[in-house]
Order: structure tokens, then C-alpha cells, then sequence
């Protein structure tokens, strides 16, 4: 999945239903990370439920390969934080800025919530 700008995350509901979302991810040593609104459903989900699975996918979220079984975890340390908003960075480049601009504009960075996908 090195490839492409779009992963289909998914993520569990407690009654085991699986709750797919398109979003931009950034390989680094050996996991993916990505990032939400901190009070997105599937931050919730994560929280109670690490247990993941992603799929390339299309920026609407059509899946375009197979699944692959992962582990997912919300980062609540900073350190953490910044490795996975550094490896974002590095893949979308001035896209990432633009995102990260407008979302220190609208009060949103803060509230944001970085993701660490373990294959």
C-alpha cells in the first residue's frame, strides 16, 4: 500500500459491524499513519477497539484491492503525534500544509487525532 494517496480504514462498532472511511495515510518504519478529527467516529471506535483492517481505495472510498488485517491505535503522546504528522507531511507535501493551515485557521489542529495502523 505504498502507493496511492487513499487507504479504506476500517474500524468495529461494538455490535461488530464494520465501519469503512477513505483516508490519507503515510507508510513509515514499517506502519501507516493517519489523521481525523479528533471526535470522528472512528477515533471512538479505535478506542474501544484496536482491531482494524485497511484496503487501497479511491478518494470516495471505493475499495480498488484486497483487505489486509491490522491493528490501530489513537496516539495520546506528542512525541508520537509529531512522527505521524512529519511522515504525513512528507508524503502530501504542500497538500498537508494547506490542511494543516486551514485547520490552525478554523481551531481545528488541536482537536485532531493521529492514528498509528500496525500491519
Amino acid at each position: 500500500m505504498q502507493g496511492g494517496n487513499y487507504i479504506s480504514l476500517a474500524t468495529r462498532k461494538r455490535s461488530g459491524e464494520w465501519v469503512a472511511t477513505p483516508v490519507w495515510f503515510a507508510p513509515d518504519g514499517g506502519n501507516y499513519y493517519v489523521f481525523s478529527a479528533g471526535e470522528a467516529g472512528k477515533v471512538k471506535r479505535l478506542r474501544n477497539f484496536s482491531e482494524s483492517r485497511i484496503a487501497p481505495c479511491t478518494m470516495n472510498g471505493t475499495v480498488t484491492g484486497p483487505w489486509s488485517d491490522t491493528r490501530a491505535y489513537v496516539l495520546d503522546k506528542p512525541a508520537d503525534q509529531q512522527v505521524a504528522l512529519a511522515a504525513l507531511r512528507r508524503k502530501y507535501g504542500w497538500q498537508m500544509l494547506a490542511a494543516d493551515f486551514f485547520s490552525r485557521l478554523t481551531g481545528k489542529m488541536g482537536r485532531r487525532a493521529y492514528i498509528r495502523i500496525e500491519p
